[in-house]
């Protein structure tokens, strides 16, 4: 389903990320462009670390999950569905709602039942159905898939349908073009790991096109909720169902944990737990810093201090969520 590739000569003149769509897919797609892609990088330096931040927090709807929303709703379209089902903690159902909606698509997202006030307001008022379902972060998505017994409807997974890989490898495309050259260490958070390996996907095509090494990734993910960090360690891993600020980032089972797991290079790369005292702490010192991204973003930068004096101006760090979103 996903082709994926480099090569500057197939860019098109087509909007936003769409003008990698030869380099992703090799499916003939109506374009669901909202304004998504070429987000801005910006220079910051705070304190003693100096780094580059890529603002996925600054897509149409607030969070990167609008590629892979407007993907897959140029798939739908395609298909010609007209309504779906998806669980989420937030900023997929957002993303989906809103770009669903933009298309005339009607869309019931099922959420757990702490999902932050910001992102359900986003989510009904873009004309979604919201479903809240008690327990843990799973539950939602059993519910979700139950539904499909109920109504004529499919499932429209942000984290298990394949499409967001292509769209997630633009990120890396345009930090690419966007620095005239690879970075050297790209910082990200993991919750499914979808946007993790995306990125690591592009770049692996950029890596091949030049013949070069890619970046190194760092993944990141709260102590409370970290299985892949585990697992890159060595040690179990037994979920207690702890609440965390990073709230997108609470799932036990990540769909792309093979994946991830199987590509990453040991001593190169990178699996990085942080705590919350550290989310909250790099959270504000964003904010002071002319950064307003959400609690889950700042794990990123939290992960960036864990190592002393970063002052290497090719640090990219991966925002993933909006401020906005997380406003109570």
């Amino acid at each position: 389903m996903v082709n994926l590739s480099y090569d500057p000569l197939l860019k098109t003149d087509k909007p936003g990320m769409w003008m990698y769509q030869k380099m992703i897919s090799d499916i003939d797609l109506p374009i669901s462009y909202l304004g998504e892609g070429k987000t801005p990088l910006v220079e910051r330096k705070l304190g003693n670390y100096h780094f580059i931040a890529k603002l996925e927090s600054l897509n149409p709807s607030g969070s990167f999950k609008d590629r892979n929303a407007a993907i897959l709703t140029s798939f739908l379209r395609k298909l010609q569905i007209t309504t779906v089902v998806e669980d989420s903690s937030g900023n997929a159902g957002a993303a989906l709602a809103f770009y669903s909606s933009a298309f005339g698509i009607r869309s019931r997202i099922f959420v757990p039942e702490n999902t932050s006030g910001p992102k359900i307001h986003q989510i009904q008022k873009s004309g979604a159905e919201v479903v809240f379902v008690s327990g843990l972060r799973i539950n939602a998505q059993k519910a979700a898939i139950d539904a499909l017994n109920e109504r004529n409807t499919v499932y429209a997974s942000h984290a298990a349908l394949p499409f967001g890989m292509g769209a997630y490898s633009t990120i890396a495309f345009e930090i690419f073009e966007q620095l005239g050259q690879l970075p050297g260490k790209v910082y990200c958070p993991i919750g499914h790991g979808s946007l993790f390996f995306g990125i690591l996907a592009g770049f692996d095509a950029i890596s091949r096109y030049l013949g070069k090494p890619r970046p190194a990734m760092i993944g990141v993910q709260p102590e409370v909720c970290a299985p892949l960090v585990a697992e890159w360690e060595g040690n179990k891993f037994d979920y207690q169902g702890a609440a965390s600020l990073a709230e997108g980032t609470l799932i036990p089972n990540p769909i792309r944990r093979d994946e991830i797991l199987k590509t990453l290079i040991s001593g190169f790369d990178n699996l990085i737990r942080v705590s919350e005292d550290e989310i909250a702490k790099a959270h504000f010192e964003l904010l002071q810093g002319g950064l307003y991204v959400e609690p889950t973003s700042a794990m990123v930068f939290a992960a960036l201090k864990q190592f002393p004096h970063r002052n290497e101006n090719l640090d990219v760090l991966v925002f993933s969520g909006n401020g906005l979103k997380s406003i109570d």
